[in-house]
């Protein structure tokens, strides 16, 4: 059902991200000043009626950059998959009723994290050994593995309330505690290169979702960049020096410092979900 396309010489390019040009929700790839898109593979949905419209979203790539976990709904409910970089090899690591969203690779690419249904768990890289470390008492998402592998931040949403703050835990769920203590609604949580800082969309100053770092201690908040519209889905470039991010369908980079804003993609594509391939560019490249 997910037939894939690829070739091994293709060159590496600098971000995935999830666009519905083609109809179908599905996974492109981009340099990192917007030229050389392109399809990652030829999935379509499956033949039900109505057709299933949400295909491949929220990619993660491995640590060495050879391979992309996604959530898909192509079987019905949300799963974790897996595919190559070039779109070949394509297979699922859960099959379940529950929805399995927010793919996260550990920094030894043997686990991935994620989230099913308010939950977070763990399980092997090959879909194996799944286990439960969230608070079964609390609301949890958006899981987001440290670099070095030694936190995962997520958002927990305070019971009873709105109110989502990013908190950090062990890989075991151990040591859980709040980084944030704004009460508004925060989502996405993604890891500076030297697992020091978190970015995260929040509306904590209004009705606008903006991007905003804290240090991995809660101290140092800062604002990223101004911004007019809601910002969602930041992601941290491997060298540190911009962040992307999704903007009304298209995707940003802001180069952190100056505030210089790049725009990669156009909106009308309906884009999101921008990733950085953590893999550096081989010589030539």
């Amino acid at each position: 059902m997910l037939t894939a396309c690829g070739s091994d010489d293709e060159a590496r390019l600098d971000m995935a991200f999830v666009s519905t040009r083609d109809g179908v929700y599905a996974i492109y790839e981009m340099n990192d000043n917007g030229k050389g898109q392109r399809r990652v593979n030829n999935a379509e949905p499956d033949s039900s009626e109505p057709p299933i419209l949400f295909l491949e979203v929220e990619p993660a790539w491995s640590p060495d950059g050879t391979k992309i976990a996604f959530s898909s709904r192509a079987s019905g409910s949300f799963d974790i998959y897996v595919m190559n970089a070039d779109g070949t090899g394509t297979r699922a690591l859960t099959s379940t009723k529950e929805n399995d969203s927010h793919p996260s690779w550990s920094a030894s690419g043997q686990s991935i994290a994620f989230a099913r249904d308010g939950d977070i768990y763990v399980m092997n890289a090959d879909g194996s050994g799944t286990r439960r470390i969230s608070d079964i008492n609390a609301e949890e998402s958006d899981p987001s593995w440290s670099p070095d592998g030694g936190w995962i931040a997520y958002v927990r949403r305070t019971p009873g309330t709105p109110v989502q703050e990013v908190w950090i835990m062990r890989p075991d769920g151990s040591a859980r505690h709040a980084v944030t203590t704004q009460g508004a609604r925060a989502f996405t949580p993604s890891w500076s290169p030297d697992s020091l800082r978190i970015v995260f969309s929040t509306n904590a100053e209004g009705e606008v979702y903006e991007l905003y770092t804290v240090g991995v201690d809660g101290k140092g908040l800062r604002s990223v960049a101004p911004t007019a519209g809601d910002n969602f889905e930041p992601s941290w470039s491997p060298d540190g020096s911009k962040i992307a991010y999704q903007e009304g369908g298209a995707i940003f980079t802001v180069r952190l410092g100056g505030g210089d804003v790049e725009r990669l993609t156009d909106s009308e594509n309906n884009d999101s979900s921008p990733v950085w391939n953590p893999r550096p560019p081989a010589s030539g490249e």
